[in-house]
């Protein structure tokens, strides 16, 4: 059979696979593998992780976490950073709901998370002083409900996918239809998200993915690289921070935070890129997405020394991370009609070797044209809270 699948997860039939073990034979892939197993020691007691390995790409996905990846490689570049948080948490452990409205922070440690799907930013709180959206939303911690794995020979595609609803009685009924997807040999990642309305009236979705890197590949001289049309700090700390905005400093202790907030230039078919290179380089993780799908993006750069997390997040999304009131009061909230879906795409490439990520930088340097971009020296009132 050209198609195999396996259904290692599905809560309205009571299916639930502790351990499967797939190699090339079974799934009729060269060089492919699929290892699913429950990790039972600390915080990770309880999280499922699905290990998928192509030959060039390898990474570990989260069903427990909302189909986040933990840890990849590509091409042999690391693609993680070093958290405090020594996860992946279980989400009964994350409390997001505590009153200072940062308690996701209580597990963040993936390599790629979403933020989302009602809000995705800053904290916001009730008039009275209660929390009424959490830091980065509950998608990240809500466990996936039916998960399975595809193997395609003809096409050469090996999925996993997941099903995670965010819903509650009176409020959005959204639903994420999560896929990461590999194919012999490559070592391309491609996250193919869809994001639909459950429900019988108008729901509202913010969306946020943020892709972190660290260590090895971020230290003192690297760079982000960015076909940049417009570019603006988030706040004073990352004002003060602008003549460096796409280098990296030092691991500095009690350095705050710096955000930026761009729009990116595509080609004619809206197809844009995004690239953090090394400091000698010779290796670099690079993003290709769509503008029409994610129109805007987010530089975070987070200057603590490694112990209490030295990363940098690339963040493509459909709206820059404020407060969500200040995010729908300029038209950044995106509206799903009943039974309306949002399509998202991203291809995640590890590049080792200066002429392959010279070639890169060639391909942003061609989409950024001759135009020099709007580096706007204040946060702007319309982009910052």
């Amino acid at each position: 059979m050209p198609s195999k699948t396996w259904v290692l997860a599905d809560s309205e039939h009571g299916i639930s696979v502790d351990h499967c073990a797939l190699g090339a034979s079974e799934l009729g892939l060269p060089n492919c593998s699929v290892v699913k197993r429950t990790l039972q020691v600390g915080v990770r007691r309880g999280v499922d992780v699905i290990e998928v390995s192509s030959g060039a790409a390898h990474c570990v996905v989260v069903p427990t976490r909302g189909m986040g990846i933990w840890r990849a490689e590509s091409n042999g570049v690391p693609l993680r950073w070093k958290s405090p948080v020594h996860g992946p948490v279980h989400p009964s452990l994350v409390r997001l709901w505590e009153p200072s409205g940062i308690g996701w922070l209580d597990g963040f440690d993936e390599f790629f998370v979403r933020c989302g799907l009602e809000s995705n930013g800053a904290p916001e709180f009730h008039p009275n002083g209660m929390l009424r959206y959490p830091l980065h939303g509950r998608i990240a911690n809500t466990p996936a409900h039916r998960v399975e794995i595809h193997a395609d020979s003809e096409t050469g595609r090996l999925t996993v996918s997941g099903v995670v609803d965010e819903a509650r009685l009176f409020g959005n009924k959204l639903r994420l239809t999560a896929t990461i997807a590999l194919q012999p040999d490559s070592p391309v990642i491609v996250v193919s998200d869809t994001v639909s309305n459950l429900s019988t009236i108008d729901s509202e979705l913010e969306l946020l993915y943020h892709i972190n890197l660290g260590v090895p590949l971020l230290s003192p001289g690297a760079k982000v690289i960015l076909p940049l049309d417009r570019l603006c700090p988030r706040d004073e700390v990352a004002e003060g921070n602008l003549p460096e905005w796409d280098v990296y400093g030092p691991e500095t202790p009690g350095a705050p935070e710096a955000v930026f907030f761009c729009s990116l230039r595509g080609d004619a078919e809206d197809r844009t890129q995004a690239m953090l290179r090394s400091a000698d380089g010779g290796r670099a993780c690079r993003l290709r997405f769509n503008r029409r799908q994610l129109p805007y993006f987010t530089l975070w750069k987070n200057r603590l020394p490694a112990e209490d997390g030295y990363v940098t997040g690339l963040e493509p999304c459909i709206n820059f991370p404020n407060p969500r009131s200040f995010e729908h009061s300029r038209g950044r909230v995106d509206a799903l009609s009943p039974g309306d879906s949002r399509v998202f795409e991203i291809q995640i490439e590890g590049l080792s070797g200066a002429e392959s990520v010279e070639a890169a930088a060639a391909e942003i340097a061609a989409l950024q044209g001759d135009l020099p971009p709007e580096i706007v020296r204040s946060p702007d009132p319309e982009w910052s809270a």
